[in-house]
């Protein structure tokens, strides 16, 4: 990978877009060199929220600080690769169209080999050395680690040094050595966000997607899984039906779990599905019981290992 094709992400939460001519007018929060999330979310409605979906607007997201390759440019657009999600799409990694004005060049991210901060928190503030706050970041953003002062951590930014609270964040030797947890971590780390609405192409704790729930929350406890949920169906470690335990993904196949996988969840235990199910949904659990997922249900991978309690 060519360092002087490699960008960083500088806004909070960036959108993959489909095409550079995506995005409509009721997304400028979403697309402007600074990104309003909180606003942007706000007005789309049920209406706008579907047609990301259903119009195919909206591929992914990437957080604040993440790698993209730029692969071409156009009106101001960057259409880039996330090495971070793997697809099929593209071996480099997932590809879509970002604004360039939410990217910036570093020549000296040293992320991939000192210790970096991981949020553990479902969203954290970020502050200058003057204790102004920046940025308010999501869950599972990862930022080198400068310096660590008892109550604070002093990281490495896209645009310079900026300050986390130790309690929002988890500090790791480097960004290879995620600590690995076992599938009920994976459950509990789930559990936190219930009650997000779901958010098509979602990468972020302002809103997941179904498969980007269970990507993030295998990811949080040291495991990358491909970003969509059939290439996450055809990875990992195949598990019979019956053999399910907590933190395994189970997915779901249009004609009654036979026909092409739509969605995925987390198995919860007890009969029970942790999911992201769709627009206008929040994420929840429900009993599986008597509800179409049972019918749809077709396939479970297991993507943890047993761990030391």
């Amino acid at each position: 990978m060519e360092s002087n094709n490699i960008w960083l992400i500088n806004v909070p939460v960036a959108t993959l877009w489909t095409s550079h001519d995506s995005a409509r007018e009721i997304d400028t929060e979403g697309v402007s060199g600074t990104v309003n999330l909180d606003a942007w979310l706000e007005k789309l409605t049920y209406e706008p929220r579907l047609q990301l979906c259903d119009d195919n607007l909206v591929q992914s997201q990437v957080l604040f600080g993440q790698e993209v390759l730029i692969l071409d440019e156009k009106e101001g657009w960057a259409y880039v690769v996330v090495p971070d999600q793997p697809s099929v799409k593209d071996k480099r990694g997932y590809p879509g169209w970002l604004p360039k004005a939410q990217l910036i060049q570093q020549s000296d991210w040293y992320i991939k080999h000192g210790p970096a901060a991981v949020i553990t928190a479902k969203k954290a503030l970020l502050y200058n050395e003057k204790n102004e706050k920046l940025l308010e970041l999501s869950y599972q953003t990862l930022l080198p680690v400068v310096e660590d002062i008892v109550d604070r951590i002093r990281v490495k930014t896209p645009t310079g040094i900026g300050i986390l609270r130790a309690e929002d964040v988890m500090v790791i030797p480097s960004e290879k050595e995620m600590p690995k947890q076992n599938g009920t971590a994976i459950v509990k780390a789930g559990e936190q966000f219930l009650g997000l609405p779901y958010l098509w192409g979602g990468m972020s704790s302002y809103g997941y997607d179904c498969s980007g729930f269970s990507y993030n929350m295998c990811r949080a406890n040291g495991y990358i899984i491909p970003r969509d949920a059939h290439e996450q169906a055809a990875a990992g470690q195949s598990v019979p039906l019956a053999d399910v335990q907590p933190g395994d993904l189970l997915f779901f196949a249009y004609e009654e779990g036979k026909g092409r996988i739509h969605h995925v969840g987390i198995y919860y235990g007890d009969g029970k599905l942790l999911h992201s199910p769709n627009t206008g949904k929040n994420i929840e659990i429900i009993a599986l019981e008597g509800t179409i997922y049972e019918k749809e249900l077709c396939a479970a991978r297991r993507y943890w290992m047993d761990t030391e309690e």
